[in-house]
C-alpha cells in the first residue's frame, strides 16, 4: 500500500466523491474533479448566480458570509467541505507523487499568479487544489525527510470540528467542555508517563515552546532558590554564580533559543559528549557538572532528549536524572520525537526514567499523527508552576474560580489558544494506546527493514541502526576514499547535489543533515519513517531512487571536473 494519490481503478467512482467516474489517467480524474468542484459550488451558489470562474475580469462575487457554529452551521459548511475535498484530490492527482516537480521560483510563480486569480466561490477550490498540488505530502511513502506525520483521517476530522466551533482555552467561558476535556486528557498523558495525580500540564505548538516553559520553571525554581528572589518578577539576577545549562551536542536548537529568551544567554548553554550513535555520555555529563560546580558555577537545568531529531537516539534519562538531583538542577526532558514510543510495549522502555522528569515535552504531530500543532509540555508537580500563575479581571477572575468556573490561563505561556487538545483526545478514545502503538510499531518495523535494505546496497551506507523511526546514511560514490575528486568534500557535495534533484524532480523528499565535528565527509541523508501504512518495498524504491539520483549527479560533477579542466589554461 503506497500513500501516493492514485487514480481509481476504471470505472469505479472516486473514493468518498460519489459519482465522479475514476480514470487510471491523472489528467482525466483531474478533470472530472474540477468539474466535480464547479458543480457542486453552482448548486451552493444563490439561484441565478454564475458559476465559479465566470465572474467578469476584476469583478469578485460576494465572500461567503455564513458562520460555521449554531445549528445551521454544519448546513453551510457541507458544500464547501465538499468541494474542499474534490479539490484536495484533484490537486494530488495533479502532483502525481510527494512534491511537485518543479524549481522553489517556478512553484513561487505559480502560486502567486493563482494566488492573484482567486477570487469569489471560486476561491475555495482553487486554492485549496493549489495547496494539495503545491504540498509535500507526509502520506506518500516517498516523502520522508522530516518528522512531519501523516495525521489520521479521525483525528482532522476532529480538528475540523474545534475549527467550526473555535473555542478559546483562556477562558472557561470560552470553552466549557474543552476545559475539561483538556484536564481529563493531560492526566492521561502524565499517566502514561508515569507522573502521579499531583502533575500538571498543558498543549502547546510543540517542543520548542514546551522546552522554553521547562526552562523557564527551572530558571525561576534554581535561580529563584540559589537568589532568595522571585525571578520571574524581579528578573535573571545580575551578580551571583554565572547560570548554566547541560544538554548533550545533539539536542534541539530549541534549547539555545530558550536560554537566550530567558536572559540566560545562549552561551549558559554546556554541550555534553555523545556516543556514535549521537546518545548523552553520563560520564562526560558528570564531568561537566563537577566542573561547574567546582568553577562556582550554578547548574540550572539538565535537559535529557528522547528521540533526537536525526537519529531517534534515547539519552540515558535514569543516570541524567540521578546526576540534576546530586547537584541541585531540574531535569527536564525533551521528549517530542521519543515520547511516542510510550504508545508501544515494544518501545517503551526506550524512556524508563522519563518519571524522574521534573518536565517533559511530547509532540503528538510526530509520533501520535496529529495536526500541527499537538505538542504537550507537562510537569511532575503542579506546585512548580507558580511561576506562570496570572490573574486577568476579564479571564479568570477570583470569584470565578471559587464559584467552580475553572481556569487554564495560569498553564501557558498564551493567552488565546486553540483547544489542540481535542483531536488527540479523540484519537486516543477511537484507537487507544494499543492500536496507536501498532502504528508506532509499524513505523520501527519499516525502519528496520530500511536499515538491512541500505546495508545490502553496494553504494548506500548506513550510520547506524535506528532506535524508534529514523536512520542516517548516505550515498557512496564510485572511488570514495581515493585521491582527489572522491574525497569526503565530494561525497558531501553529491549528497546533497543528489537530494535536491529528488526534489526537483518531484521523486522524493528525503532529509539532509550533518553529523558533529568539524570538516568535510559529514553529510548524511535520512530517512524518518512515519507513515504506518508504507511497507518495506516503498523504502527499497525510495533508497532506489536516491541511488539514481546519486549517479546522476556523480556523473554531473565529473562533466563540470572535465569541463573545468579544459577552461583552465
Amino acid at each position: 500500500m503506497t500513500g501516493r494519490v492514485r487514480a481509481a481503478e476504471a470505472g469505479s467512482p472516486a473514493p468518498g466523491v460519489p459519482g465522479v467516474p475514476g480514470a487510471r489517467d491523472g489528467g482525466g480524474r483531474a478533470e472530472a474533479l474540477r468539474a466535480l468542484v464547479d458543480g457542486l459550488l453552482a448548486s451552493a451558489s444563490p439561484a441565478g448566480a454564475e458559476p465559479p470562474g465566470s465572474e467578469p475580469p476584476g469583478v469578485a462575487s460576494p465572500p461567503g458570509t455564513a458562520l460555521s457554529g449554531s445549528v445551521e452551521g454544519p448546513g453551510a459548511l457541507e458544500p464547501l467541505l465538499r468541494a474542499a475535498l474534490a479539490a484536495l484530490e484533484e490537486g494530488a492527482a495533479r502532483r502525481g507523487g510527494p512534491v511537485p516537480a518543479l524549481e522553489p521560483g517556478e512553484l513561487a510563480a505559480r502560486v502567486a499568479g493563482e494566488y492573484a486569480a482567486a477570487r469569489g466561490e471560486g476561491a475555495l477550490p482553487r486554492l485549496t487544489s493549489l495547496l494539495a498540488y503545491g504540498s509535500a505530502d507526509p502520506a506518500d511513502p516517498l516523502c520522508a525527510a522530516h518528522l512531519h506525520c501523516p495525521p489520521l483521517a479521525v483525528a482532522v476530522a476532529a480538528d475540523l470540528a474545534v475549527s467550526a466551533l473555535n473555542p478559546s482555552q483562556d477562558s472557561w467561558d470560552q470553552a466549557p467542555a474543552a476545559t475539561t476535556l483538556e484536564t481529563l486528557l493531560l492526566a492521561e498523558l502524565a499517566g502514561m508517563v508515569g507522573y502521579g495525580e499531583e502533575a500538571a500540564g498543558v498543549l502547546t505548538s510543540g517542543g520548542t515552546e514546551s522546552n522554553l516553559m521547562g526552562l523557564m520553571l527551572a530558571r525561576d525554581r534554581v535561580m529563584g532558590r540559589a537568589s532568595g528572589r522571585q525571578v520571574e518578577l524581579e528578573g535573571v539576577p545580575r551578580t551571583g554564580p554565572r547560570p548554566r545549562v547541560f544538554t548533550s551536542a545533539a539536542a534541539h536548537f530549541s534549547v539555545q533559543r530558550a536560554a537566550a529568551l530567558l536572559g540566560l544567554g545562549e552561551d549558559a548553554v554546556v554541550p555534553v559528549g555523545i556516543d556514535h550513535a549521537q546518545r548523552m555520555d553520563p560520564g562526560a555529563l558528570a564531568g561537566a557538572l563537577r566542573r561547574c560546580a567546582g568553577a562556582g558555577e550554578l547548574p540550572v537545568a539538565v535537559v535529557a532528549t528522547a528521540g533526537t531529531t536525526d537519529t531517534g537516539t534515547v539519552d540515558p534519562l535514569p543516570e541524567c536524572a540521578r546526576l540534576a538531583a546530586e547537584y541541585g538542577a531540574w531535569f527536564h526532558v525533551d521528549a517530542a520525537y521519543g515520547g511516542g514510543a510510550l504508545l508501544s510495549d515494544r518501545l517503551a522502555p526506550l524512556l524508563d526514567g522519563v518519571e524522574l522528569a521534573d518536565s517533559v515535552s511530547l509532540d503528538w504531530h510526530k509520533l501520535g499523527w496529529q495536526p500541527v500543532a499537538a505538542g504537550v509540555f507537562l510537569v511532575r508537580r503542579a506546585q512548580t508552576y507558580a511561576s506562570l500563575a496570572r490573574r486577568a479581571a476579564y479571564l479568570n477572575p477570583r470569584d470565578d474560580e471559587e464559584a467552580g468556573y475553572p481556569s487554564l490561563l495560569g498553564l501557558s505561556l498564551r493567552t488565546t489558544r486553540r483547544a489542540d487538545g481535542f483531536s488527540i483526545a479523540v484519537t486516543l478514545r477511537a484507537l487507544g494506546r494499543e492500536g496507536l502503538g501498532r502504528l508506532v510499531d509499524a513505523c520501527h518495523d519499516l525502519a528496520l527493514a530500511g536499515a538491512e535494505a541500505v546495508r545490502a546496497h553496494p553504494r548506500l551506507e548506513l550510520h547506524a541502526d535506528p532506535v524508534l523511526t529514523a536512520f542516517l546514511f548516505r550515498y557512496v560514490p564510485r572511488g570514495h576514499g581515493g585521491p582527489g575528486r572522491s574525497g569526503p568534500g565530494r561525497a558531501d557535495r553529491i549528497n546533497a547535489a543528489l537530494r535536491r534533484r529528488l526534489l526537483r524532480e518531484g521523486r522524493a523528499v528525503v532529509g539532509r543533515t550533518e553529523l558533529p565535528g568539524e570538516g568535510p565527509g559529514r553529510v548524511r541523508l535520512k530517512l524518518t519513517l512515519l507513515n504506518p501504512h508504507a511497507t518495506p518495498s516503498d523504502v527499497e524504491r525510495l533508497l532506489e531512487a536516491v541511488a539514481e539520483a546519486g549517479l546522476a549527479e556523480e556523473r554531473a560533477d565529473e562533466r563540470a571536473g572535465e569541463q573545468a579542466g579544459e577552461e583552465s589554461p
